[in-house]
């Protein structure tokens, strides 16, 4: 596994855990959905996150989580665009976590260090868009779409299965042109799996890492943090933190986070230990 993501212009060591922001652009995403649509928002809080400690960021304009319909391109764009352009300006590592490959160009146009796929770049087109750039790219795996993937998922063995896939689509990816050090995998976590699924995946998270590809950790505040506590999206802070140390102590190279702060607090504590 290469010591540095690749990320455009960015150059990211890989020898400590990488904190990526989240800001969602959209109305109706699980956790901040409404809160930032506004883009003003939406830049702010994204500032807010690099004050934090955020090593990137990750900007959405389309709502996935389970039963979430989708977006134009159009109105996607809308949203999206003005917050990454104005976020490049201001020297910023920055992510688009779109499934559109016109928007991916896009993107990539206006300076965006990476590309985040929940659809794995399985869209024609997909690969291509960012084969010829310098952009990373991060490879989700999902069963599923946001409208279907939590009617009854189902897997033999969700960590075999998972790593299997990813590490196809990485070899396509590579196949495809791009360079080894600019891919990351993600498991996707909460994206057609079970609690009990969610839990094998983290209990098996170094058999993803023995993958040879530097692995993404989105746990913050989802849906397992709620079943396994009993807490609301907004009172997941502790539990989101427990599953973010578990992963960096399983190898996690990126934790995909909401509270970039009292990750960045909590990992600085586990680093010491360490």
């Amino acid at each position: 596994m290469s010591s540095v993501l690749h990320c455009g212009r960015f150059r990211l060591s890989l020898d400590r855990p990488l904190i990526m922001g989240v800001v969602n652009v959209t109305p109706d995403s699980f956790s901040d959905g409404g809160r930032f649509l506004d883009g003003a928002a939406a830049i702010a809080q994204a500032r807010r996150l690099l004050a934090e400690g955020a090593d990137l960021l990750d900007i959405g304009g389309e709502s996935t989580r389970p039963g979430a319909a989708p977006v134009s391109l159009d109105e996607e764009r809308r949203r999206v665009l003005p917050v990454l352009e104005a976020l490049v300006g201001d020297g910023a590592a920055v992510s688009v976590d779109t499934q559109k490959p016109e928007l991916m160009r896009e993107a990539i146009v206006c300076g965006a260090a990476m590309i985040n796929d929940v659809n794995g770049f399985e869209a024609p087109g997909a690969l291509e868009a960012v084969a010829g750039s310098e952009a990373g790219l991060c490879i989700m795996h999902k069963q599923g779409t946001p409208q279907t993937m939590q009617s009854q998922p189902a897997y033999e063995d969700v960590v075999a299965e998972v790593a299997a896939y990813l590490g196809s689509r990485a070899a396509a990816a590579v196949a495809a042109g791009v360079v080894g050090g600019r891919i990351v995998i993600d498991p996707g976590f909460g994206f057609g799996k079970t609690l009990e699924h969610n839990l094998a995946l983290l209990r098996g998270f170094e058999d993803l890492v023995a993958a040879g590809w530097p692995v993404l950790a989105g746990l913050s505040r989802k849906s397992m943090i709620g079943a396994l506590t009993g807490r609301e999206v907004g009172e997941r802070l502790a539990g989101s933190l427990a599953a973010a140390l578990m992963a960096a102590g399983r190898g996690a190279k990126i934790l995909r986070v909401h509270d970039v702060a009292a990750t960045r607090d909590a990992l600085a504590v586990w680093s010491a230990v360490r």
